[in-house]
């Protein structure tokens, strides 16, 4: 395989971010895909088909560089893929389609579908060590023994920590030389397993606190706990939402109750237990995420009030379709902090409620979003505030 077709490759992916390129815009390959690639070529271009595996990829750097490496008498073989974000999915398919290469990759779970028989694997490595621990676990205990994780993070985002993650499912753990302030994490030799299915996630843990319980996958936001400013928003929903009476009858329930960005759920499990007649839909962009939150609602004995929706942003709801809106919504995309993701959250909010519907937001304080949920939505009113996050409510025109 030379150079030059992996070089077109690339050079043909696009982010489909619509508008002109802004300095924080993120761009379709990186120095890390690229120091990915070369680190792992000698692997991918060795092994058989179907026998390269490749997790969280952003735009298809990843998935369709490692098809092109794999080519043999120009034939690209089948890359099996799994991507947490469906964003992510959808643009890997976008550049699939425009570069003639729908046909070398296929989408997985994170399970043996995906890594039954793999002996290379190359992944983004995760934010957070819980979803580095449920990546290592499934590797080790699912993919061919001779396996070769080559997971790539930003130096600067890296741990020794990692490394000791790595370590608790693989004997054989180094780091490559850094480039382009990007390092590749080399993971071989599996540890052996007494029982291949005592995976650590999903794990369960209860919040006495608010009268729940969370179940969550490693990739999951915030994990098996309540962050604070979903905590600091309860707290305001709590005062001014009273539950159903005594003889069961409820007062001024929400018809329609919408979790924006669910994560693990624990929005959506509290409304549907607090609002015994409302109609309550979970919806998040991350696979790990609306599992948890399926689990979370079961948990809590309100898994066949809550019905859970992978999508972006809320995209599959229709318009006008929520009396009220909760949202906690992300700063950060990966590692990087970007706030537009927010802003588009917002707008999906506003498209979403009924006229006079309410959202109900909390956010990072410092980020002052005010004026944009405004903008976007309509008045907005202060409901609380400390010194890292605000609590808003508001009304749609």
């Amino acid at each position: 395989m030379t150079t030059t077709a992996l070089t077109d490759v690339l050079l043909g992916l696009r982010t489909g971010e619509p508008g002109p390129r802004r300095e924080d815009s993120p761009v379709a390959v990186d120095a890390a895909d690229r120091l990915l690639l070369d680190e792992a070529a000698p692997w991918v271009e060795e092994v058989g088909r179907g026998a390269v595996a490749v997790v969280d990829d952003r735009y298809g750097a990843l998935a369709l560089g490692a098809a092109t490496l794999t080519a043999r008498g120009g034939a690209q073989e089948l890359v099996r893929v799994h991507q947490d974000s469906c964003t992510a999915a959808a643009a890997l398919d976008m550049n699939g389609a425009a570069l003639e290469m729908s046909d070398t990759y296929r989408h997985h779970a994170l399970d043996a579908g995906l890594l039954g028989g793999a002996r290379v694997v190359l992944a983004r490595l995760p934010r957070g060590l819980a979803a580095l621990r449920d990546l290592a676990e499934h590797v080790a205990r699912e993919a061919a023994p001779d396996v070769v994780l080559l997971a790539v993070g930003r130096v600067k985002h890296m741990t020794p920590t990692m490394n000791d993650v790595l370590r608790e499912s693989f004997t054989d753990v180094r780091a490559s030389l850094a480039r382009g302030r990007s390092r590749v994490l080399v993971a071989r030799s599996p540890r052996p397993c007494d029982d291949g299915s005592a995976f650590t996630y999903p794990v369960t843990a209860d919040l006495p606190d608010v009268g729940l319980s969370v179940a969550t996958y490693g990739a999951a936001f915030a994990g098996a706990s309540l962050d604070l400013g979903t905590r600091l928003l309860l707290e305001q929903l709590d005062a001014v939402a009273p539950p159903a009476g005594p003889d069961g009858t409820p007062h001024d329930e929400p018809g329609d109750v919408v979790d924006l960005g669910c994560g693990t759920g624990i929005l959506a499990a509290w409304a549907a237990r607090r609002w015994v007649s409302s109609r309550v839909v979970a919806t998040d962009s991350s696979v790990a995420a609306v599992r948890s939150a399926g689990l979370t609602a079961r948990g809590n004995d309100v898994g066949e009030r809550v019905r859970v929706v992978l999508d972006d942003a809320g995209s599959t709801l229709g318009d006008a379709s929520a009396d009220l809106v909760l949202l906690n919504p992300p700063f950060h995309e990966g590692a990087a902090v970007r706030t537009g993701t927010a802003h588009r959250m917002f707008a999906a909010a506003a498209r979403i409620l009924r006229p006079g519907g309410e959202l109900w937001c909390v956010w990072n304080s410092h980020l002052h979003y005010r004026g944009a949920l405004e903008r976007a939505v309509g008045p907005t009113v202060q409901l609380a505030r400390d010194r890292r996050f605000t609590v808003t409510r508001s009304a749609r025109r």
